[in-house]
C-alpha cells in the first residue's frame, strides 16, 4: 500500500494527511537543489537537521531556529505520536524564551473569535468544540489535539485559523480562478502558483495505485485537484504569514501544525509564500521508522524537510473510525457513501458504495462532519446500530469496533 501524503475526502474538498511514509515519496529527488541529491538519515527518537546530518535534541532544533519565523510542522492527522512531537516543539521553544503563535490547518481563519476566546480561558472545552464546530471544521477526534489547545491556553499562547472556507476551495477546484465570484476570490491571496512540475509529481506520486476513487481521472480532474491544494497551500501560509507579521514581535516564531503533504520538500505551503516573505522558513516533518509493509525506513531525501524525526511505526488510530467517504456536495445526497476503504469497520460490516447511512444509534449523519461528530461518542470495544438506505429499503447493520490484529 503507497502512502498518503495527499487524502481526497469529497465531503472536504482536501486533505493534506501523512500516513506511514514509503520510498516512492520518501526518496523523490526534488525540492531544494543543494540538498536533492543526497540522502539523510532517520533514526527512531532523534531529530535530524538535513543540512549536515547531525542528530539533535529538541532543545538544540529550538536554539537552530533561532531565524525562523514560520515553522510547518507536517503531521498525521489520526496518529498520536505526529502530535506528541508538535507539543514537544512547541512547548521546547516557548521554555526557550520565543514568542510562540500556533497557526491551525483545521480552522479557517473566519472563525479566529472562538480560538482568541478559548486562549483567553473563557471557554470550557465542551462549549468550545460546539463554539467552535470542531467536528464540522476539522472532524478528526479532539483529543489528538487537546494537550496542545491546552498548554496553549494554559500559558497563554495565540492560535490562528489559517485555513480558507471549505466552499471557495471546492469552488477553484471545479470552477477555476476566473469563475470565482468576488466573494470567494476575496479568501484567496493575489497569486497562486500552479506551475510546478515537482508538485504535481509528488502530488500524482502520493496515491495509491488502487484507490478506485481517483484512479479513472481525467486530465482535466487532476488539474482542478492540483489547482485545489496549491490554493489551499497558499491560503494556509499566507494566513501563517499574516498572524506572525500582523500579531508577533520580532522574535516571534509561528508553529504551524498541517499535513504533511502541504509541506514536505517545501512545495506546498513554503513556496506558495517565498517570493514574499522575508523572514525565516523552516520545516519540521516526522516520519516513521518502519513503513506499513514492515520495511525499515532508514533515510529520506535530504529535501524532504530541514528536519526530520523519527517516530515508531504506525500504531492503531486511537479512536474508531468506520472507514468510509461520503458524497458531500458532489450530489444530491451528502451521506451517500461513495468509497469504502479496504480492512476497514464499513468494509467488515458489508457496507457498499451506493448505500446511504442515514443514522448511528439513531443519531442522525447528514453528511462528513455530523458523521466524525457522532463517532467521537464511541471506543473500541462499543458497537453501534447503523441504519441505512439501501435500494427501496431501510437496513439496520450492526457495527463492533473491534481493530483487526496485526
Amino acid at each position: 500500500m503507497r502512502a498518503k501524503l495527499f487524502v481526497l475526502l469529497p465531503g472536504l474538498v482536501l486533505a493534506g494527511h501523512l500516513g506511514a511514509a514509503m520510498a516512492d515519496t520518501l526518496r523523490l529527488p526534488i525540492g531544494d537543489p543543494t540538498r536533492s541529491d543526497h540522502t539523510a538519515p532517520v533514526v527512531l527518537d532523534a531529530i535530524t537537521d538535513t543540512r549536515n546530518n547531525e542528530l539533535i535534541a529538541a532543545g538544540e532544533l529550538a536554539r537552530r531556529l533561532a531565524d525562523v519565523n514560520i515553522l510547518f510542522i507536517g503531521e498525521n492527522h489520526t496518529d498520536i505520536d505526529f502530535h506528541r512531537v508538535q507539543d514537544h516543539v512547541i512547548r521546547a521553544l516557548h521554555e526557550a524564551g520565543r514568542e510562540v503563535l500556533i497557526g491551525l490547518e483545521m480552522f479557517p481563519y473566519t472563525r479566529q473569535t472562538q480560538l482568541d476566546r478559548w486562549t483567553r480561558g473563557q471557554y470550557s472545552e465542551a462549549e468550545f468544540l460546539k463554539e467552535a464546530d470542531w467536528y464540522g471544521s476539522w472532524g478528526y477526534r479532539w483529543e489528538y489535539y487537546a494537550d496542545i489547545f491546552r498548554y496553549a491556553r494554559d500559558n497563554g499562547i495565540r492560535m490562528f485559523g489559517i485555513n480558507a472556507p471549505r466552499e471557495v476551495i471546492r469552488a477553484v477546484r471545479s470552477e477555476g480562478f476566473d469563475s470565482l465570484s468576488a466573494e470567494d476570490a476575496e479568501h484567496i491571496p493575489s497569486t497562486v502558483d500552479t506551475s510546478s512540475d515537482e508538485h504535481r509529481r509528488l502530488f500524482k506520486a502520493s496515491f495509491e495505485a488502487d484507490d478506485m476513487l481517483h484512479a479513472n481521472m481525467t486530465e482535466e480532474q487532476w488539474e482542478g485537484m492540483i489547482r485545489a491544494q496549491a490554493t489551499w497551500d497558499a491560503v494556509m501560509g499566507f494566513n501563517a504569514m499574516q498572524a506572525v507579521k500582523r500579531h508577533g514581535s520580532p522574535n516571534a516564531i509561528v508553529v504551524v501544525l498541517i499535513g504533511a503533504g502541504h509541506v514536505t520538500y517545501g512545495l506546498g505551503a513554503e513556496r506558495q509564500i517565498r517570493p514574499r516573505y522575508n523572514g525565516g522558513i523552516a520545516s519540521l516533518v516526522p516520519v516513521q521508522t518502519v513503513d506499513h509493509d514492515g520495511k525499515t525506513v532508514r533515510e529520506v531525501q535530504a529535501s524532504y524537510a530541514n528536519f526530520v524525526w523519527g517516530l515508531p511505526p504506525a500504531s492503531d488510530e486511537l479512536y474508531p473510525s468506520l472507514g468510509v467517504s461520503l458524497a458531500g456536495s458532489i450530489g444530491k445526497q451528502p451521506n451517500k457513501i461513495i468509497q469504502v476503504s479496504k480492512d476497514s469497520l464499513a468494509e467488515s460490516a458489508g457496507l457498499k458504495v451506493g448505500d446511504v447511512l442515514i443514522s448511528i444509534d439513531d443519531k442522525p449523519v447528514e453528511a462528513l462532519g455530523s458523521l466524525r461528530g457522532v463517532m467521537a461518542d464511541y471506543d473500541w470495544g462499543d458497537s453501534a446500530i447503523l441504519a441505512i438506505g439501501r435500494g427501496d429499503e431501510t437496513v439496520n447493520i450492526k457495527v463492533d469496533f473491534r481493530r483487526v490484529p496485526r
